[in-house]
């Protein structure tokens, strides 16, 4: 029963998006194809009253957990975005507290300042021009439909996907980002994820498993992955492989809105060129941090703090994922109530 709903609801997704296969769906600037007799707008959980959303777009991300809006960043922010990566990447600029991650293939010995070395730059929020991107009106407008006024920007990223060395580590497993978040509500959270450039299965799109946010949050740990995977790529271990997919086909400044339960993940680049996005995680300054010990989520937090502490020196034993947390938050529209 639960693999026809999820069929059905594919063949409805697909059916707006153009009738491709669940291999080439296809961004669309307003996303219909919930029924509109199945939603009333007293049961809206994931999308907030105001006139930006349509009623059918706010339908679909609550049905579906994402929304692609086409179009929405211009190509002269992207190429500002495009410079400064490289700028960072020759070390031009070395913004404080940003994170260089290199793929598990590549070796010390090929440390080169390149931008082919490098596979991913976060928490840039210290960098005045890639944190533009956080700050864009265009952006800002579409978060608010889901956080509310008061937003924070919570966790930056820009993405340099490589082409695969054939050990399959370009991918990225199947996960929910709220695995990494120590802030609650979820329903409060919401990531906007913004291609640099025609972004298609051969170079390792997004894959989403529409509905899953509706879901609760599942463990993670390390894939299995016998070419290895790269540090922090959690997995879920435990999905129903009979869920609908969905390969999200996007062009340069299209941007997709998810919520931070929806299981996604991205495959391999099989192209021979790099594979760019920008993104960040907002969420409504009313947020709440938790204490994640004894939970799921305990593994990150180890992690992450292991990390920080290597890095910064800190021998602070009371030092927690909170406290790493609220170091990147920053606020970017209205005040900041408790993040």
């Amino acid at each position: 029963m639960d693999k026809d709903r999820a069929s059905a609801r594919l063949r409805i997704l697909l059916r707006h998006l153009g009738g491709r296969s669940a291999g080439a769906v296809i961004a669309q600037p307003t996303s219909e194809g919930v029924s509109p007799a199945s939603f009333h707008p007293q049961q809206f959980q994931y999308t907030l009253d105001n006139n930006v959303l349509s009623l059918e777009q706010r339908k679909f991300y609550e049905e579906n957990g994402f929304l692609v809006i086409k179009n929405l960043v211009s190509d002269a922010d992207i190429q500002r975005f495009r410079r400064e990566f490289e700028r960072i990447c020759r070390n031009e600029v070395k913004p404080l507290g940003l994170t260089v991650m290199r793929d598990t293939t590549i070796t010390k010995s090929e440390y080169a300042p390149s931008e082919r070395t490098i596979t991913k730059v976060q928490d840039f929020q210290e960098d005045e021009e890639l944190f533009r991107y956080c700050t864009l009106p265009e952006i800002l407008k579409y978060v608010e439909c889901f956080t509310g006024p008061n937003i924070m920007a919570m966790h930056t990223m820009l993405i340099n996907k490589p082409p695969d060395t054939g050990r399959k580590t370009s991918r990225h497993p199947l996960h929910q980002d709220l695995h990494y978040f120590p802030f609650r509500p979820s329903s409060s959270i919401v990531c906007a994820w913004t291609a640099m450039e025609h972004i298609d299965r051969s170079n390792g799109c997004l894959v989403v498993l529409p509905g899953t946010h509706k879901g609760t949050l599942k463990p993670h740990d390390y894939p299995q992955w016998e070419g290895g995977v790269n540090i922090m790529f959690h997995g879920i271990q435990d999905y129903d492989k009979d869920n609908a997919r969905v390969h999200v086909i996007m062009e340069k400044g299209d941007t997709v809105f998810f919520h931070p339960l929806l299981i996604h993940g991205s495959g391999r680049n099989k192209s021979q060129g790099f594979r760019k996005a920008i993104s960040c995680h907002f969420a409504g300054a009313n947020c709440h941090y938790i204490d994640v010990k004894g939970t799921s989520q305990e593994n990150i937090e180890k992690e992450v703090l292991e990390v920080a502490r290597k890095r910064h020196g800190l021998n602070d034993a009371s030092l927690s994922l909170k406290d790493v947390w609220m170091l990147r938050a920053r606020l970017v529209k209205g005040q900041r109530v408790n993040l």
